[in-house]
């Protein structure tokens, strides 16, 4: 089972049980990473980091410091699907796979508004 981008007109599988999410604070210009993958047919952060902390960007209760990242791994259920949002006045997301970063808009275009991201059926 791989990981999907879904919007109201497309489908685009891509490729992966593994990716990491990024993007960057609109107000803190923090980027923050989470690293996801695919169980049992649900998604699963493994890992969570941020660069620096404030406005939300704070580091999770068990995040340790090493050196460049706050790295933890959240107490958090796993999910069907998580609904990605773009207001257009920040950076677009950034979908790593691989060791390969792109934004979100090479993969669904710019326009497309909301996008979620789920295992592909």
């Amino acid at each position: 089972m791989d990981f999907c981008l879904v919007t109201a007109g497309a489908v685009v599988r891509l490729g992966t049980m593994a990716l990491t999410l990024a993007w960057t604070h609109s107000v803190q210009k923090t980027r923050w990473e989470e690293d996801w993958q695919i169980r049992s047919g649900q998604m699963t952060i493994v890992e969570s980091r941020v660069q620096g902390s404030g406005a939300g960007m704070e580091p999770g209760p068990n995040a340790k410091f090493d050196g460049r990242w706050w790295r933890w791994k959240p107490e958090m259920k796993p999910l069907k699907e998580v609904i990605l949002r773009r207001s257009g006045a920040t950076a677009d997301w950034s979908i790593c796979v691989r060791g390969e970063c792109r934004e979100m808009s090479a993969y669904v275009g710019k326009k497309a508004d909301p996008v979620t991201m789920r295992p592909c059926s």
